[in-house]
């Protein structure tokens, strides 16, 4: 069977390294990112290289009508879709809850889990075979956040991720005789283009010290977990969260 996976935030960091991984695994790959065209069209480029098809599809997964074209594009150009990888996320900068506003919150929860929800929907209608479908495998790349909470940096954050965890155990269970698994990768600090939103772009830098292999993760080292969650290697787990964080 051919296969087709659909990376939401393929662009650059985790997104772009999880999209040429899944390329050179034989997936072909749709790349939606809202902005940096010129960075999707370099992952496309790449995935080209290793024979596979791919394309990329501009697209705020946080707007329900982006989400439906998107998955439309990706589908029309590539064929039946057998995996998702919700990746997209923001971050903001250093806060306290207290010192939070509405409209930072609604963006953090719109943005990390509105987008999942919809992206995972719309996954599920194509591959369930409870639609019709072949089944296939959904990773969400959530945080170490999580669990850490991150108090007086991004609570926000660390809640929205959480949700993201919470969707990943509960959408496992009810989807697990329909073909399809679902689990989540819990990434720890990693040498991203995320950190400058956070007004901290030497983050993983500083902190450091703070993780038991006193370094930062690589974005390839998150996507290779993502990869090994999409494989037949990991046929018989749904709904695990599987932290890559260095010890932390």
């Amino acid at each position: 069977m051919t296969k087709v996976v659909l990376v939401t935030g393929g662009s650059r960091g985790i997104g772009a390294a999880t999209a040429l991984a899944c390329a050179r695994a034989g997936f072909h790959v749709g790349v939606v990112y809202r902005e940096q065209a010129d960075a999707a069209a370099g992952v496309v480029a790449a995935c080209l290289a290793e024979g596979v098809d791919a394309v990329a599809v501009p697209a705020d997964v946080a707007v329900e009508a982006d989400v439906l074209r998107a998955f439309a594009a990706v589908t029309d150009r590539l064929g039946p879709l057998t995996a998702l990888v919700n990746n997209a996320g923001v971050v903001a900068p250093r806060s306290r809850v207290d010192g939070l506003d509405a409209d930072r919150i609604e963006r953090m929860l719109r943005v990390n889990v509105l987008s999942a929800f919809l992206c995972a929907r719309e996954a599920v209608r194509r591959m369930s075979t409870r639609h019709g479908g072949e089944g296939g495998a959904i990773v969400n790349v959530s945080s170490r956040a999580a669990v850490l909470g991150s108090p007086n940096q991004y609570v926000d954050y660390a809640a929205s991720k959480a949700a993201l965890d919470t969707l990943t155990v509960g959408l496992a269970q009810e989807v697990a005789q329909e073909g399809i698994r679902v689990n989540s990768v819990r990434a720890g600090m990693v040498h991203t283009e995320i950190h400058q939103g956070t007004g901290m772009p030497d983050r993983v830098e500083r902190l450091k010290h703070t993780v038991p292999m006193a370094r930062g993760g690589r974005p390839e080292e998150i996507s290779a977990a993502v990869m090994w969650l999409l494989s037949p290697e990991a046929s018989f787990v749904t709904g695990a969260l599987l932290d890559v964080s260095g010890g932390r």
